[in-house]
């Protein structure tokens, strides 16, 4: 009798330790070849302005046709980026915009945008299943730059994002699985 209380305390604490491991988790990327936030900032670094050709770019990844993380940008596009900033005079911008904006149609870009994120749900497997408590641990980090091309020549580059995303979230719900019974009360009266 002993034997089978042990047996079955021991199965229970087993099984109650392996349970975190049932808890939902997502994960968000782009697919590039960037395994972080510094390897992408390397890559757009290396561009040179008014010396790098779109060639280079594209053996580097940067293409919009193979790369999901770039979208090409047309000369409106690139206008429109730059919208805020007409109160400046054209002297006042980088040499590599105002030659994007002297040359109209000929100027192209790109905008990348890269991220990798992971949401894991830790804590009490029995409390976030029965919904008291919900703990989310996010992880990761998201790429942002801007390439501008003035006839296949790199002109400008710009970028910035988030190194190392670290967000931890904590819900607590005090009444459980009752405490939406307030948003069903209306349907249940109809």
């Amino acid at each position: 009798m002993r034997r089978a209380a042990f047996s079955c305390l021991l199965a229970a604490a087993a099984l109650l330790a392996g349970c975190q491991a049932l808890l939902p988790e997502t994960a968000q990327r782009t697919v590039v070849g960037w395994a972080d936030f510094e390897a992408a900032q390397r890559v757009v670094e290396s561009f040179v302005p008014y010396k790098t050709t779109k060639a280079e770019i594209a053996a580097q990844g940067i293409d919009p046709y193979v790369n999901p993380a770039v979208s090409l940008l047309s000369f409106s596009d690139i206008l429109q980026r730059f919208a805020a900033s007409s109160a400046m005079r054209p002297e006042d911008f980088d040499p590599g915009i105002r030659a994007c904006l002297s040359a109209g149609k000929r100027c192209t870009g790109y905008a990348i945008h890269a991220q990798r994120t992971k949401r894991d749900r830790v804590g009490n497997f029995w409390l976030d299943s029965l919904n008291f408590k919900r703990e989310i641990d996010t992880r990761g980090w998201n790429f942002t730059a801007l390439v501008i091309l003035v006839d296949d020549i790199v002109v400008y580059t710009l970028y910035g994002g988030q190194p190392n995303i670290r967000n931890y979230e904590v819900t607590r719900n005090p009444l459980g699985p009752l405490q939406s019974w307030g948003d069903q009360v209306p349907g249940l009266l109809r």
